[in-house]
C-alpha cells in the first residue's frame, strides 16, 4: 500500500489507537503495583513484576491479532529493524505509545498523594552507575524481545502454544532481574510517561539506549540466525532492502528463490487483474 492508502485505511488507525490504548492499560497496571503503601514504603518487586506479566498476557489475548500488541518503542524498533514493519507504522506506532504512556502518568499523578509520584519514575539505583543500569536493561529487553519473535514465529507456523504466557514470563523475569538495578523498564515509553509528568529526568537516556540495544540485537539475532527460516540469503535481503518474504519462503519451503520469485510475481499480477 502507498503512504496516502495506508493513511486512509481504517485497519492503520485501528492499530495506532490499539497501541495507545495498550500502552496505557499497561503503565497504569505498572505504575498501579508499584505505588507505595499508605506507610509510604515501595511495594515488593515481585508484586510489580507479576503485574506487568500478566497484564502482558491480557494485551496479547485482547490485541494481538490487530497490531501485535507490541505497546514498548524497543519491540516496533526491533520489527523494524527485522522488516516486519515498515517505517510509517514503527514511527505512528511509537508516538501512540508514548501518548499512551503520559496520559496513563498524567491520570495516575492525578489520583495519587503528592508523596507518591517520585516512586513512580524508573531510577538508577543510588549505589549503582549508569552503565551498570543500562547493561541491565539491555540484556532483561534482549530476553524478552527474542522472547516475543520466538512466539511470533511459532505462531507463524501455527504450531498451538500459550504464546502470550511466555511473554508474560519473560516481562515478569525481566522486571526481577533489572528492577534492583533500573527499575526493571525494559520499556522507553513507560519511563516517559511518568518522567513528563513529574519533570524527573535524572539518566533518562539510560532507559532508551539499553531497551533499544538489547530489542534490536535479539531481533536481528532470532530473525537471522535462530529461527527456522533464518540463512544468509535472509540477511542479505534485509540488509539491501529486497523482498524479504521472498527469500523466507524459499528458505522454509527449500524450493529454489527462483522459482518462489516467479510464483509470487505470477500472484501479484493476478491479484493486480482481479483488481482491475
Amino acid at each position: 500500500m502507498t503512504l496516502k492508502e495506508d493513511l486512509q485505511s481504517r485497519r492503520f488507525w485501528r492499530c495506532v489507537l490499539v497501541e495507545a490504548l495498550g500502552t496505557l492499560m499497561l503503565v497504569l497496571v505498572i505504575l498501579g503495583s508499584s505505588a507505595p503503601s499508605i506507610e509510604n514504603t515501595a511495594p515488593p518487586a515481585l508484586q510489580t513484576a507479576l503485574a506487568a506479566g500478566l497484564s502482558a498476557v491480557g494485551l496479547v489475548h485482547c490485541f494481538g491479532d490487530i497490531s501485535g500488541a507490541q505497546v514498548n518503542p524497543a519491540v516496533t524498533v526491533a520489527f523494524l529493524c527485522t522488516r516486519k514493519l515498515d517505517l510509517l507504522h514503527c514511527l505512528a506506532y511509537m508516538m501512540a505509545q508514548c501518548l499512551g504512556a503520559t496520559f496513563a502518568a498524567g491520570i495516575f499523578y492525578l489520583t495519587m498523594p503528592q508523596s507518591a509520584p517520585s516512586h513512580l519514575v524508573t531510577r538508577v539505583r543510588s549505589d549503582c552507575n549508569a552503565g551498570h543500569a543500562l547493561g541491565m536493561e539491555l540484556f532483561s529487553t534482549f530476553q524478552l524481545v527474542f522472547t516475543i519473535f520466538a512466539v511470533e514465529d511459532h505462531r507463524r507456523r501455527e504450531l498451538g502454544e500459550p504464546g502470550s504466557l511466555a511473554i508474560g514470563f519473560s516481562l515478569t523475569a525481566g522486571a526481577l532481574t533489572s528492577g534492583s538495578f533500573s527499575g526493571g523498564s525494559m520499556n522507553p515509553a513507560r519511563s516517559l510517561g511518568p518522567a513528563i509528568v513529574t519533570g524527573i529526568w535524572e539518566y533518562h537516556w539510560v532507559y532508551w539506549i539499553g531497551p533499544m540495544l538489547g530489542s534490536v540485537l535479539a531481533g536481528v539475532c532470532y530473525e537471522f540466525f535462530i529461527a527456522s527460516s533464518a540463512s544468509r540469503e535472509k540477511l542479505m535481503a534485509c540488509i539491501t532492502c529486497k523482498d524479504i518474504e521472498i527469500v523466507e519462503t524459499a528458505s522454509m519451503s527449500r524450493s529454489s528463490l527462483s522459482t518462489i520469485t516467479q510464483n509470487v510475481m505470477r500472484a501479484k499480477q493476478t491479484a493486480k487483474r482481479d483488481n482491475n
